[in-house]
C-alpha cells in the first residue's frame, strides 16, 4: 500500500452516515496498523496512544491562532479549525481503542456506555 493513501473502501466523497461509524472506525484502525505490522507490537500501541496527545496539541494550537494570543502571528486559525481538531482528538482515541481492543468494532458502543456512566454521576450530584 502507497504511504499516504487512504484505507481501502473508504469513499471518493467522504460521506459516513452515523450507522457506518463503527466500521469506519475499524477500517481506519486496521489501515493504520497495517501500515506498522514491521514495529514492534508495543511500540505500535506507544505510537497510537502518543498520536492522541499530539492531536490534542494542535487543538491548543488551533485555540491560540483562533484567539490570537501570539502577538506575533494575530488570528490564524477559526473556531471551526478547533472544533476540526477536537474531533481529530476524538477519531484518534476511539481508533486507538480499536486497536486495542483487537478492532472489534465496539468503540462506539463503550464510549455510549461510558457517557451514560458520566451522565448518571452528574445527576447524582445535582
Amino acid at each position: 500500500m502507497a504511504r499516504g493513501s487512504g484505507p481501502p473502501g473508504a469513499r471518493d466523497n467522504g460521506a459516513v452516515s452515523a450507522n457506518d461509524i463503527p466500521a469506519a472506525l475499524v477500517e481506519l484502525s486496521s489501515w493504520i496498523d497495517r501500515g506498522n505490522e514491521h514495529r514492534d507490537p508495543e511500540a505500535a500501541t506507544w505510537a497510537r496512544l502518543a498520536k492522541i496527545t499530539e492531536e490534542a496539541g494542535e487543538v491548543v494550537a488551533a485555540y491560540i491562532g483562533a484567539t490570537g494570543q501570539n502577538p506575533r502571528k494575530g488570528v490564524t486559525h477559526s473556531a471551526a479549525d478547533v472544533e476540526d481538531e477536537l474531533l481529530d482528538v476524538a477519531i484518534t482515541a476511539l481508533s486507538a481503542v480499536e486497536h486495542l481492543r483487537g478492532h472489534d468494532g465496539r468503540s462506539l458502543e463503550l464510549l455510549e456506555e461510558k457517557l451514560r456512566r458520566i451522565l448518571d454521576r452528574a445527576a447524582q450530584s445535582r
